[in-house]
């Protein structure tokens, strides 16, 4: 299948291809695929398995396209990267749309692209219930593969680029990522198991502070400080969302570091008698009982 062709920079331009992870996303991928016409001379797309037609809209749409089974997040960007012809990259998601402006800076800055250690980051705006959020992230989207790789984590995978090394670009990439309620929901438990499961891979102890001062904090650096107090009923759902995300992934990592006290506790309860449970239910309360009682015969 032939890539999707562009119209190319002056003679000299350094080619780029235009990388795409999906997985049964077929109402969305085409504005991703189209909106890279401008500037890319191909566009990858890495399936993980669609039920849906992503893949055969895909191929109509004259991208390369490849399935491979759903990895992780990193694994599976790094799948694409590899199969990618061109040296200069350009990460984007099926629920992304690049606008003109930036498609333009990016078309303009081709035949500039002779420093492989240069990267390029851009400025991406989401939405949340019919309403584009002001305040946006700034990301590396566009590399060179010989010079950085994909950094290896469970889940916000970027390309391993240090700020000193990037140089910002024009325009802004649309991320359309709100569905439902329920679809941010689930993505939300997806992504706080990763986030926790990170966390605890890379040893990071549990702190009880995290769980108490994290999630009111982040409603308010999110409600107030970046202003979303002015989207009405979307910013405060937001808000509240972040303080969701930040509660779980703390009680997810506390989970997983007790994981072990965990096993042996529910070991013990499948091997007892209904009994043996209550006895034991008891003399935790005598006990508790006795210690609060000891503590108040201190104070006297």
């Amino acid at each position: 299948m032939d890539s999707v062709t562009s119209v190319l920079g002056s003679p000299g331009s350094y080619p780029i291809s235009a990388v795409i992870i999906a997985q049964d996303d077929e109402t969305r991928i085409s504005k991703a695929i189209l909106s890279c016409r401008l500037f890319a001379d191909e566009v990858v797309v890495i399936d993980g398995g669609s039920k849906d037609g992503t893949v055969g809209l895909a191929e109509s749409l004259n991208c390369r396209v490849f399935v491979n089974p759903w990895p992780g997040y990193a694994k599976q960007r790094e799948f694409g990267v590899e199969r990618a012809v061109h040296d200069w990259v350009f990460l984007i998601d099926t629920d992304e749309v690049v606008s003109d402006e930036l498609a333009a800076d990016i078309l303009e800055r081709k035949p500039g692209l002779s420093d492989p250690g240069v990267a390029y980051s851009l400025y991406r705006i989401g939405d949340f219930l019919g309403r584009w959020l002001d305040r946006g992230e700034r990301l590396v989207r566009l590399y060179n593969r010989t010079q950085y790789g994909i950094r290896n984590s469970l889940v916000h995978e970027m390309p391993d680029v240090s700020e000193k090394d990037t140089v910002r670009l024009q325009g802004t990439l649309w991320h359309q990522g709100f569905r439902s309620i329920n679809d941010h929901v689930a993505r939300f438990n997806k992504y706080t198991d990763l986030e926790a499961q990170s966390a605890h891979d890379s040893g990071k102890p549990f702190r009880i502070s995290h769980l108490l001062l994290r999630p009111p904090a982040r409603f308010l650096q999110k409600y107030f400080m970046h202003g979303l107090f002015k989207k009405g009923m979307a910013g405060f759902a937001v808000s509240v969302f972040w303080v969701m995300y930040e509660f779980m992934v703390a009680f997810k990592h506390y989970e997983l570091k007790s994981a072990k006290k965990l096993a042996k506790h529910n070991e013990l309860a499948n091997n007892q008698t209904l009994a043996e449970v209550q006895a034991q239910i008891q003399a935790e309360n005598q006990a508790e009982k006795d210690k609060k009682g000891e503590r108040s015969y201190a104070v006297q």
